[in-house]
Order: C-alpha cells, then sequence, then structure tokens
C-alpha cells in the first residue's frame, strides 16, 4: 500500500468486521454505517443506489423489515429517539452490493473504503470456512468420545453387578473327617 493509500484509510479491519451482521442468511452492512465510512449522508446513498436498481439487484441490496430492524437496534444498542431518528427502515448491503457502491459513488474514497470492506468479507469468510473445518473435527472427537464412555460405562455397570453377587458359599471339604 502507498503512502497516500494508508493516510486516506484510518478504519481499522477490525471495526468494519464488527459492522458486519448476518440478516437472512447473509453477511450485510447498514446504509448508515456504510455512509459513515464512505463520508456521504446516508440518505445520498441510499438514493444513489435507488436510482441505479440494475446495478442492486434484492441479493445486492435489501430493505429490513420492521422486525429485523427492532432486532438489530437492540443489538447495537442505538436509540429509537422520535426526534431526529430515521423515517423509514434501513437499507443492507451484501459485500456484492458493496462493490457496486464504489462504481455509482465514484469517488477515490468510496473505490478505496469498498475494496477494505471486500477484503474484511473475505477474511470473514476464511475464518468461518476454518471454524467449519475445526468445528467438524471436534464433533467427530466428541463422537469418539461418546462412543468410548458408553464402553466404559457398560463396563462399569458389569462390574457393579459382580459386585452385588454373593460369593458361593464354601465347599465342603472333600474326603473324610477323622476324629481325634
Amino acid at each position: 500500500m502507498s503512502k497516500t493509500e494508508s493516510a486516506t484509510i484510518l478504519v481499522p479491519v477490525e471495526r468494519i468486521s464488527q459492522q458486519i451482521y448476518i440478516i437472512r442468511g447473509q453477511k450485510v452492512m447498514l446504509d448508515s454505517v456504510l455512509a459513515t465510512l464512505y463520508k456521504v449522508p446516508t440518505k445520498r446513498l441510499n438514493e444513489a443506489a435507488k436510482r441505479n436498481p440494475a446495478r442492486f439487484p434484492k441479493d445486492f441490496m435489501f430493505q429490513l423489515r420492521k422486525k429485523e430492524a427492532d432486532q438489530l437496534r437492540s443489538h447495537i444498542a442505538t436509540s429509537i429517539g422520535v426526534r431526529g431518528g430515521r423515517r423509514y427502515l434501513p437499507y443492507v448491503f451484501t459485500e456484492h452490493g458493496v462493490a457496486m457502491l464504489s462504481a455509482i459513488l465514484n469517488s477515490q474514497r468510496a473505490i478505496q473504503m469498498s475494496l477494505l470492506i471486500v477484503r474484511t468479507f473475505v477474511r470473514m469468510r476464511e475464518f468461518l470456512a476454518t471454524n467449519k473445518d475445526l468445528a467438524a473435527r471436534i464433533e467427530k472427537l466428541e463422537a469418539n468420545q461418546n462412543k468410548h464412555m458408553s464402553v466404559i460405562n457398560l463396563l462399569a455397570e458389569e462390574i457393579d453387578q459382580l459386585k452385588e453377587i454373593p460369593p458361593d458359599p464354601p465347599k465342603k471339604p472333600i474326603g473324610f473327617k477323622v476324629d481325634s
């Protein structure tokens, strides 16, 4: 990265990854978060996207339902304030929608931020793939452990049953007993 690129991008990847949510089974970012990163008003960002409907199909951008917005609002602890608050439900953009935003916003900042955000999405995907592999391995170990535990429990029960059986009564000795 050149000095001008690093000077322009002052947003850490961790901050971006914290702003990615899973809604309707897709990783998305809120329009207001993207507007802040691109340094444009949220209203202008949404207007630009709506003016280009061919670039933003439903799998690139969609508007949240009231229930989804309420759940997200409680998750990120933002106020619902009547004054100065949003008058409409927020839009969210998928990874592909973020890439399209850089094309319609047409600024150097938008291009750099889109690249950074898309790279963050890719890192998250790689991280999740790695964790899925690890989770599968742990699940296999747990299954083996459960199998071994069931065998051990069976053996322990049989040992306990053997302990409960009274010992055989002493046998009479064979032979003659001489009285003295």
